[in-house]
């Protein structure tokens, strides 16, 4: 149904300031940032398929911009908007975590990374380094890699983390199958990053696994 044949306490502006932004769908949500639909399209049906095709919002604010081209409809305008705000949350994360120990808020931790690397498709590896008292100083996507495999080079990681005078590190990549389990080549890497920042004193703090719509910690998992 077009947005201008709804009940006006039905449409989604009327309700966001009526009810709050938590009364709306992910497709309602969606909508009043795109404002528009297509001909013969109404902008609820694209927020619906934008949604879809990129597997709900973790897929979307994950997706590069050129991955965005794919949809019609989402021409440059709504392209750089998306983008914005997947900037603004990342930026919002960071700041928090610059001012507060990173795992005052584990959840916020894992959402940062989800919104770096998850959907990407091809493996990537992040390296989050930390002050003494674990605030976060930068976040470096170091590596890139295949589907299924990442070059790392411990050296660069010892390198920045001396340029940075960083305390510890927080380890992150993602698994394009999906799947956010740690495999036998994770764990020995990160035994082997754990072991060269050993000698410059810096603690690795944990290894995140970004999977499609889940991370997996290895602290957690007693891997690390």
């Amino acid at each position: 149904m077009p947005m201008k044949d709804l009940p006006t306490d039905q449409r989604p502006r009327e309700k966001l300031l009526a009810r709050g932004a938590g009364a709306l769908t992910d497709d309602e949500l969606l909508a009043l940032l795109l404002r528009t639909g297509l001909k013969g399209q109404g902008v609820l049906a694209l927020a619906n398929q934008v949604l879809t095709h990129f597997k709900g919002y973790a897929g979307l604010l994950a997706a590069p911009p050129d991955r965005l081209k794919a949809i019609k409809g989402l021409g440059p305008a709504k392209r750089a908007e998306i983008t914005a705000v997947m900037e603004m949350a990342r930026r919002a994360l960071a700041s928090q975590m610059a001012a507060l120990p990173v795992y005052d808020s584990p959840s916020a931790l894992k959402q940062y990374v989800a919104l770096h690397l998850a959907q990407r498709p091809a493996e990537a590896f992040l390296v989050m380094f930390l002050d003494a008292r674990y605030r976060l100083l930068s976040t470096d996507e170091m590596f890139q890699g295949t589907l299924s495999h990442t070059p790392v080079y411990p050296r660069e990681v010892v390198r920045r983390a001396i340029e940075l005078n960083a305390a510890a590190v927080v380890l992150a990549h993602n698994h394009p199958s999906g799947l956010a389990e740690p495999s036998i080549a994770d764990e020995e890497l990160t035994r082997t990053l754990k072991a060269s920042l050993k000698l410059i004193d810096v603690v690795v703090l944990d290894h995140l696994i970004v999977g499609h719509g889940s991370v997996v910690s290895m602290a957690e998992r007693c891997l690390i």
